[in-house]
């Protein structure tokens, strides 16, 4: 039997990697910056300096500029020529602290030693992990440092054996090979092996080592940003820029920006992978999963379906709870490969030597390509293509083109449905029930029936949800080109025909799978195996689903392209976002009251329920398919009847949204949350974000503003506006001292404070998030009633029992909330804000390298979030990202704050330092909030946004599904913030701020019926309406404002 597959078995991208030592391999960075620090402060007190010198002290980008990756002498040289003083070279043989560069160096690499031995180095554990797939792949791996010692300084950390070759400042020094930038140390590493500069990989932290990487042709430069430098590692020439060598795929390749391309196997990246290239049409998706493989720990071939749940009971420490999950279906995709009768392909019979997956994001189409070898050298070419029909939703189809390399023989095929699924992809689940499916049914018939084609066989799978009742049905069609002879198979719960193909060298051998899949939650099927029967009679051959396929996912990305000069990386992510988010909602979702899943229909991440999201998804909708926009909302509306149900229960008004929704609106957030690093399961408190019914009444306005559409606002919008007023206005306190209406006993988007110190759980008072918007809301709600007259509107008054005096309620509400305030203006969090203590955040960073989930690491600590002046998430600056700052400003003043500019700027630079982003929404919001002040700035936290999923910033989430949020908020930031655009209640106003890496930015938007091309460059914006009927629209920028009718364009210069 053939050998696992590893990083090697499949050739990733590169034959060599070449390491940094400081802030690569090992945490030095911060210990070699401070030894120069110090050797300098002695330098500038040493009377041997010319008193002409300049002695203003080292800065950041000193070090850059003048020692960060050269060797010791040539950084004490190049600073001190910087301040006008002329250091004589010397000699190797000079002493610590002697006059010269060497001696100067010498000395620095003293107090460097002398630091360790206070602090010893330690190795990051991407790194290691890295190290030990690289060695276990067979890859050489080099070290390439100006750092003298590296060798020594690897063996105090037990590295030495990982390395086939270090070249360090030692050896720079004996062979006289200059330091970075130069590439010269780096190439003469790879000249040890024989190994060309093209196929090898470097991975810096430093500016300088990056730009050698670059200037000396290596195949893929990686900087390492621990410290915000981003943009100055992409400057000097970074293909990739990753906080941590952990966010890194070796494998993918950056070729164009509609095709993600992952070359080689890795197994610590596949879940990640198969997330990414996950396929789906809004009713259905499969994650993008080895056919060869069932579920394990490292392939997850899961499918799901929009809007089907399942509750199981478990027992967890001792407690009975009862959760539920969206449903991993049936396994439609199974097919696996051996030949001459050997070990099937997933056994290990066959092994890789070569493998490349490429998703086509223009075509919506998976391809895999890869080369296949057996015990006796047989090799197998093969070739995979993967739709999941946006043309027909109940369609997906799998085409496999096998060519024998070399040989002749036979080959053997298994193509089935694996019944035998769980939910599993989540690890902190393991402990919970997970088998959802019950009730299998499966029969199997060859040629003639209606839903085969000559020569195919054909699989019909039932199976019903244990809890809900759910029928799914799956109808599996398998034809293979020219003879075979097929038998039917089953092992345990994979149902299969295998098939015996005769094999010739050269020739192609086709395998086509097609599968229909209907349930009993659609609409205008008799039964759900009818319904997947009858779909898959009628599809054709790939190609006719292909093209078929190819033409609505055209028709539907179309108005959602953004196209810019932006970085290639930005650009393929962006596209990507845009890609994965129309692969979760189309306009086949809104037949299905579906809601908005956070993690999409990637995996079963946040168990496939419903949050917030819609807050960053619906604007992006709202002005491209405001019709989907509106069914998503709908589905609030669907369950408006439960909400009210649970505001009653609570002994309140109105609405009461749960936090996490899933089939019928109640709250179904689980109870606990394991927490891995201290191995216990901790009270989750999260129920307490009662700001979720406030996105949804949000939500409901956005839409009207985007759309006018009135007979929606009265008869659902305003419905779900005025219930979730009701709700806040009923849980309002009124202090008479005060004059002020207080809310107490929430959770703010923060998370991380669930209560005060000491009293966990017991929600907060006056979180300034939820009162700020709560007033919004009743202003909306007031203007609803004021504003929107006719039968309709007194026919919504007459159904709520809404009177005269509630609207009156709303109004001095909306005026008299309380927010708090702690130091100079500055807007507390939430009451009590202000007090609590700060948190030693670079302790932190150094015992911890990710400090994003703060609640996770204190509790293990035996310490609590709730006792620091510290957010998960963005919490009072959501209310910059939602409102906008002009209308922040000017709503506070109405409720009678005077907040200055400058209050605002310090609220702003207050938060941003103390934010963990424990949530991918975090940047998104913060990058937002940035632009009006600084754009290059909010340009870098942008791109840390768009790298969550692509690099799994998070440490392994997206494995378990993508981050549609997160997504659908970046793509928002472009034309939000970047271009300024902004939903008001008479216009649509602009206020451009593009970032020196953004000059340009094509976008289209539905404005109330208008289509509108966007154009935007630094110094103009054109915009430009389809021809047609619609009625005009009023476009604004800044004080000049247009009437833009249908067919017509303006430009608007900045001069103007």
């Amino acid at each position: 039997m053939t050998e696992s597959p590893t990083v090697a078995a499949a050739l990733a991208p590169v034959d060599a990697v070449v390491f940094e030592l400081d802030g690569v391999v090992l945490d030095t960075a911060e210990l070699r910056a401070a030894a120069w620090k110090r050797l300098l402060d002695e330098v500038f007190r040493d009377p041997r300096l010319p008193p002409r010198a300049r002695r203003d002290p080292i800065a950041d980008a000193d070090y850059t500029l003048y020692i960060e990756g050269r060797t010791p002498a040539e950084g004490a040289s190049a600073f001190l020529a910087s301040r006008g003083v002329s250091l004589p070279p010397g000699s190797p043989a000079d002493g610590p602290g002697d006059w010269t560069a060497f001696g100067l160096g010498k000395r620095q690499d003293e107090l460097f030693g002398q630091l360790l031995r206070g602090q010893p180095p330690r190795a990051f554990p991407g790194t290691l992990a890295l190290l030990q797939r690289l060695r276990a792949g067979r890859i050489p791996v080099l070290l390439a440092t100006s750092a003298p010692n590296a060798g020594a300084l690897l063996a105090t950390v037990g590295l030495e054996a990982f390395f086939d070759h270090v070249a360090d400042g030692q050896a720079a020094l004996r062979q006289a090979i200059p330091g970075k930038p130069s590439p010269a140390l780096a190439l003469e590493a790879v000249r040890r092996l024989d190994i060309p500069p093209g196929r090898a990989m470097v991975i810096e932290a430093a500016v300088a080592g990056v730009e050698a990487g670059r200037r000396g042709g290596f195949g893929l430069v990686v900087g390492i940003d621990r410290t915000g430098r981003r943009a100055e590692l992409e400057t000097a020439g970074a293909d990739i820029v990753v906080e941590d060598v952990s966010e890194l795929d070796i494998g993918l390749v950056i070729t164009h920006p509609w095709m993600l391309v992952y070359e080689g196997f890795d197994p610590a990246h596949e879940g990640h992978r198969e997330a990414l290239t996950t396929l789906g049409n809004g009713y259905m998706a499969t994650r993008g999963a080895a056919p060869e493989h069932r579920g394990g720990e490292i392939h997850y071939p899961g499918s799901y379906l929009a809007g089907v749940y399942n509750r199981l009971a478990s027992v967890v420490e001792g407690q009975k709870t009862v959760d539920e999950h969206m449903v991993n279906i049936p396994d439609w995709l199974h097919l696996d490969l051996r030949i001459e009768g050997g070990a099937w392909w997933s056994e290990g019979g066959l092994v890789l030597r070569r493998e490349r997956r490429t998703l086509d994001l223009k075509r919506a189409l998976l391809t895999r390509e890869a080369l296949l070898e057996d015990d006796a050298g047989r090799r197998l070419k093969l070739v995979q293509r993967r739709l999941v029909s946006m043309a027909e939703p109940h369609l997906a189809a799998l085409e496999t083109v096998l060519t024998a390399d070399g040989w002749s023989g036979s080959i053997s095929v298994r193509s089935g449905c694996d019944t035998d699924v769980t939910n599993s992809n989540v690890p902190e689940d393991a402990q919970l029930s997970t088998r959802h499916l019950t009730a299998v049914q499966v029969t199997e018939s060859a040629g003639g029936q209606k839903t085969a084609r000559r020569g195919a066989v054909v699989l019909n799978v039932q199976v019903q949800t244990s809890q809900s009742r759910v029928g799914i049905a799956l109808a599996l069609r398998t034809e293979v080109s020219g003879p075979a002879n097929s038998a039917f198979e089953q092992l345990g719960g994979l149902y299969a025909h295998r098939f015996d193909v005769p094999a010739a060298d050269g020739t192609a051998v086709t395998v086509t799978k097609t599968v229909g899949v209907a349930s009993s939650r659609d609409h205008a099927v008799s039964s759900p195996l009818t319904g997947a029967e009858a779909v898959l009679a009628r599809a054709g051959g790939f190609e006719a689903l292909l093209a078929e396929h190819e033409k609505a996912w055209a028709l539907l990305l179309a108005p959602f392209i953004i196209e810019s000069d932006a970085p290639s990386q930005a650009q393929l992510i962006l596209n990507l976002h845009v890609f994965h988010l129309l692969q979760t909602l189309t306009t086949h979702t809104a037949e299905l009251d579906a809601g908005v899943p956070a993690r999409g229909l990637h995996g079963e991440g946040y168990r496939g329920h419903v949050f917030w999201d819609e807050l960053f998804v619906l604007p992006v909708l709202n002005s491209r398919l405001p019709s989907l926009a509106r069914e998503l909302i709908d589905y609030r509306w669907r369950r408006l009847g439960t909400a009210r149900d649970a505001a009653r229960a609570a002994g309140l008004r109105g609405a009461l949204f749960p936090w996490q929704s899933g089939s019928d609106g109640t709250e179904q957030t689980p109870k606990l949350l394991f927490n891995k690093l201290s191995g216990h399961w901790m009270p989750d408190y999260s129920h307490l974000q009662r700001h979720v019914g406030l996105a949804v009444a949000y939500n409901a306005w956005q839409y009207f503003e985007a759309t006018q559409d009135r007979g929606w606002l009265t008869q659902h919008g305003a419905e779900l506006i005025v219930d979730v007023a009701r709700l806040f206005a009923s849980m309002a306190d009124y202090d008479a001292i005060d004059d002020r209406f207080h809310l107490r006993g929430v959770m703010g988007p923060d998370e991380y404070h669930t209560g005060t110190p000491g009293n966990p759980g017991g929600g907060l008072d006056d979180n300034a998030y939820t009162n700020i918007m709560a007033a919004w809301v009743f202003d909306q709600a007031e203007w609803i009633m004021h504003s929107v007259q006719g039968f309709d509107m007194e026919d919504l008054r007459a159904r709520l029992g809404i009177t005269a005096a509630e609207i009156a309620g709303w109004a001095r509400l909306s005026r008299r909330m309380f927010v708090p305030f702690h130091g100079d203006g500055i807007i507390s969090q939430f009451a009590g804000y202000g007090a609590l203590r700060e948190l030693d955040w670079t302790h932190y960073r150094r015992s911890y390298r990710n400090i994003e989930r703060l609640d996770l690491i204190l509790e293990a600590e035996g310490d609590s979030t709730n006792h620091y002046r510290l957010a998960k998430q963005a919490d009072v600056l959501m209310l910059l990202y939602v409102l906008g700052e002009d209308q922040l400003v000017g709503f506070l003043g109405r409720m009678g704050y005077t907040v200055t500019a400058t209050q605002m700027a310090a609220t702003v630079d207050f938060y941003l330092a103390r934010t963990a982003h424990g949530s991918t929404l975090s940047r998104v919001a913060h990058a937002s909030v940035l632009v009006p002040r600084d754009p290059e700035q909010a340009w870098a936290t942008f791109r840390e946004a768009l790298d969550a999923d692509l690099d799994d910033t998070q440490g392994g989430t997206t494995s378990s599904g993508i981050h549609l949020g997160a997504m659908a908020g970046s793509i928002d930031v472009v034309q939000r913030s970047f271009a300024g655009l902004r939903i008001t209640r008479d216009a649509l106003d602009f206020t451009p701020r593009l970032p020196a890496e953004l000059r340009r930015v094509d976008f289209q938007v539905r404005y109330r019926d208008q289509l509108l091309a966007v154009h935007l460059e630094t110094d103009r914006l054109l915009v430009s309406a389809a021809p047609g009927d619609a009625a005009p629209v009023l476009v604004r920028v800044g004080p000049r404002k247009v009437l833009l009718r249908a067919g017509e364009q303006h430009e608007f210069l900045r001069a103007d």
